[in-house]
Order: C-alpha cells, then sequence, then structure tokens
C-alpha cells in the first residue's frame, strides 16, 4: 500500500510523459538516425550536404529571418510591456494589451499568410488604396514574398510573444529599488544603466533567444507566403521530401532537420541559463 502511494504523484504525469514520448522523444532520435543513414546504412553523406552553397545560403537566411524578427520583436515588445507595467493592474489599456497579445502571438500559419496577403498583396486593400489615391504601389516587386515580407510578418507575431515573456520580468522590478537609487542621488539613466537595465538585461537576452527558436522553426507562414524556391530551412525540408530537388537523397530531408534540432538546442540551453539567472532576483 506504502508503495502504491508513492507511485501516486508520478500517475498524473503519465499522460504528459507519454506526450513526450510520442511527439518528441521518437521523432527526435528518428530524426538523427534518418540523418546518418544512406543507401548502404550508416553514412554521412547527408551530413555532408549540409555544407554545400545551397544548404549553407538557406540555413543563412533563416538566420538572417530569425534574428531581424527576434531583435524587432524584442524591441518593440520590451517597449510596449514597459507601457502595460506601468499603467495599475485594473487598468482598461494594460487588460486589452494583455488579451490581445495572448491572442495574437498565438496568429499565425494560413490565417497570418492570408491576412498580409488581403491586406499588403497585390490587389491588397491598402495596396489598392493607396494605388488609387495617391498613385503609390507599396506593393513593389513583390517584396511580401521574400525575405523582408518575412522578415515584417514574422514580427507580427513575434511583438506579442516578447510582452507576454517579458511583462514577468518587469513586474519583478521593485518600486523600493528605485526608491533607494534616487535616495542615493542617481538620477533616472543612472537607475536604467546601472540598476534595472542590468537586472533586466538576462530576461531580455533570454526572451529574445526563445523569439529566435520561435521564428527559425516557424514553417506554415512562410509555406504560403512563399511559394517559389527554397529561401529558408523549413521550406528546404519540404522541398527534400517532395523530392524537388536534390534527388536520391531521400534522407537529406533528416540531416535539414537534425540541423535545425542542434540550432534550436543551443539557443534554449542559453535562454535556460538566463532564465535562471533571472529567477534569482524574481523570487
Amino acid at each position: 500500500m506504502a508503495r502504491v502511494s508513492r507511485l501516486a504523484p508520478w500517475a498524473g504525469l503519465l499522460p504528459f510523459l507519454v506526450y513526450l514520448l510520442v511527439f518528441l522523444l521518437v521523432p527526435t532520435v528518428t530524426v538523427v538516425v534518418g540523418a546518418f543513414q544512406g543507401g548502404h546504412g550508416f553514412s554521412t553523406e547527408n551530413i555532408t550536404g549540409l555544407f554545400e552553397a545551397t544548404a549553407l545560403h538557406t540555413l543563412w537566411n533563416s538566420l538572417v529571418l530569425s534574428v531581424s524578427s527576434a531583435v524587432v520583436g524584442a524591441v518593440l515588445g520590451a517597449f510596449l510591456a514597459y507601457l502595460v507595467v506601468t499603467r495599475p493592474p485594473t487598468s482598461l489599456f494594460r487588460r486589452t494589451v494583455t488579451a490581445v497579445s495572448g491572442v495574437l502571438a498565438q496568429f499565425g500559419g494560413v490565417p497570418l499568410a492570408f491576412a498580409f496577403i488581403a491586406t499588403l498583396g497585390f490587389s491588397g486593400v491598402l495596396t489598392e488604396a493607396l494605388r488609387s489615391s495617391f498613385g503609390l504601389d507599396i506593393f513593389g516587386s513583390g517584396w511580401l514574398f521574400g525575405l523582408r515580407g518575412l522578415i515584417l510578418v514574422y514580427s507580427y507575431f513575434q511583438i506579442p510573444l516578447m510582452v507576454i515573456v517579458f511583462l514577468p520580468a518587469l513586474e519583478g522590478v521593485r518600486p523600493q529599488w528605485r526608491e533607494a537609487a534616487v535616495n542615493l542621488g542617481a538620477s533616472t539613466w543612472q537607475y536604467w544603466t546601472r540598476v534595472a537595465g542590468p537586472l533586466l538585461l538576462p530576461a531580455f537576452l533570454g526572451a529574445t533567444l526563445l523569439l529566435f527558436a520561435n521564428a527559425f522553426a516557424a514553417y506554415a507562414t512562410a509555406a504560403l507566403l512563399v511559394t517559389q524556391g527554397n529561401p529558408i530551412v523549413p521550406l528546404l525540408i519540404r522541398a527534400a521530401l517532395t523530392s524537388e530537388v536534390v534527388l536520391g537523397r531521400q534522407n537529406f530531408a533528416f540531416a535539414l532537420a537534425f540541423e535545425m534540432i542542434v540550432v534550436v538546442g543551443v539557443v534554449m540551453t542559453l535562454y535556460t541559463l538566463l532564465l535562471r539567472r533571472t529567477s534569482r532576483w524574481l523570487r
């Protein structure tokens, strides 16, 4: 009976552990094994293919997209989170921004791509309005369907995600710290650069890394916007799986996915370390 009581707390974790096994561990092992599989067993041919010009260029585009959207989302999202935290908890502005951010942070994929096409596409609402009223063609040569367009679209859900992630850190900054700094003769600039800034920096960098990982792994929005070419790694994986490129190397998609796992794994490890450092003064 005592043994059963000791195992009871773990019973509640069983569905979660099964979920991790089926949707995380098994796919990860499959990708790693497939990346080192060739036509006749073990092979490093797929890994070697990651250093070819096409794969390296695609990885570079993914890094540029992820870094750009993460920086834009982090800066604008942190500023918006600061505006939120300066308002009373019951204020309409604070409740509205937090509620909208929670919705928009999950608004991606096909609906988000369609929304931007309907607004900024060749026959989009805003494009047609500016074209007919001012003779201004914001569609240009189709920038929305390239890397610049992806950066804009990704920033749309990166900003509200930053608000959600960074808001607890801003709420953890105690008013007493500023009062103590002012009593010691510190100016507002000195307070932010020597007290609040260093305390918030790990949380800010950690949130930025989280945004990077979020953008690096995104697929559905880019898959709908970019119909020609494979400018980022997820789209190159799609091309490899459908045999549109690199014919005869069926496991090259596994190698690309393994590359993404490594990059995201490094980023999330850094995020965890920064989160631990932030949690010391949030307690």
